[in-house]
């Protein structure tokens, strides 16, 4: 693969010190691109500037390239602003892997859900509403169908899940700020219980992983025991997995799966900012490395086409 002369590539990080944002930034050196890694944070929008927007490393210019991988928390005006930042770099032509929407598509579950319904990819059936009382006339309906689980609209890692299996389970609107995400619970054998990680990379599987759990919540950082997946699972959960990438616009994504009971495969959640520090630990491939190595087949194939020649088009078409 040939590197497009002087590549700059931002990585977005909001611990620049930190082993994922090493690790990516490691690959992308090793092959012949230039990187700064900063925290979304550290960005300005500024309109006096070339570009209108000052970045760590660049001062007015702008990146070749910018990798996400993590946006921290912070007021609704911060990340509002933050996304906002990854929204004009877009606009300014510079790839953002993954994209300012496909983020926002991720981390409001309720999209998630949305979107991957919306593209026939198989996901339980999901209802988010505001208000107690309107979560209680769901629940009293789909629990006579399912047991469901109250998700966090914007959690991650398994924090903040809770099993409902009674009307008056449904927690005080001040606990949700008052959105209440219900997902029927996929019905699976256990204990042990188990569900599966794909990690996808523009548009191929790099690596997956079953996690094995005592409870039914089975997230590596909750207590989950990443295994390899047996060989006969794999085909379906790397079809379904790119399908839900695509979905929802991620060039990059962990793509959370389990299968039920009667052997059925279902999305849970597509993660635009995994991290995979327990996936490595079964996974022969280098997954920081394969991140860099699609970023950068992206930028050289996207330069091969700019500079292919244009067929003349005939007179009067």
């Amino acid at each position: 693969m040939i590197v497009p002369a002087a590549c700059r590539v931002l990585v977005v990080n909001e611990n620049p010190e930190g082993p994922p944002a090493r690790s990516l930034a490691t690959s992308l050196c090793a092959r012949g691109a230039v990187v700064e890694t900063a925290p979304l944070s550290a960005v300005e929008f500024d309109t006096a500037s070339a570009s209108g927007l000052v970045i760590p490393g660049f001062g007015e210019a702008l990146p070749d390239a910018v990798l996400v991988r993590s946006i921290s928390a912070g007021s609704f005006e911060a990340v509002t602003r933050r996304l906002g930042v990854l929204h004009a770099l877009g606009g300014l032509g510079v790839p953002v892997w993954n994209p300012a929407a496909a983020i926002e598509r991720c981390v409001d579950k309720s999209t998630t859900s949305f979107v991957l319904d919306r593209a026939g990819v198989p996901t339980p059936p999901t209802f988010a509403v505001e208000g107690l009382v309107a979560a209680q006339a769901i629940a009293e309906r789909e629990l006579r169908r399912a047991r469901l689980v109250l998700k966090p609209l914007f959690g991650a890692q398994g924090r903040g899940i809770v099993m409902i299996d009674a009307v008056s389970e449904l927690p005080p609107e001040e606990e949700v700020g008052g959105v209440y995400y219900l997902q029927h619970y996929v019905a699976r054998p256990g204990p042990p219980f188990r569900d599966f990680r794909v990690f996808v990379c523009a548009g191929k599987v790099v690596a997956m992983m079953s996690r094995r759990g005592a409870a039914w919540i089975t997230n590596v950082s909750q207590g989950g025991v990443p295994e390899p997946v047996d060989v006969t699972e794999r085909a379906l959960l790397e079809r379904l997995a790119v399908a839900a990438a695509k979905a929802v616009g991620a060039r990059f994504a962990g793509v959370d799966l389990v299968r039920a009971q009667d052997g059925a495969v279902f999305v849970l959640e597509v993660n635009s900012m995994p991290a995979w520090s327990g996936l490595q630990t079964v996974s022969e491939t280098n997954i920081a490395d394969a991140i860099a190595a699609g970023l950068l087949a992206f930028l050289a194939k996207r330069d091969e086409a700019a500079r292919a020649p244009r067929l003349a088009m005939p007179a009067g078409s």
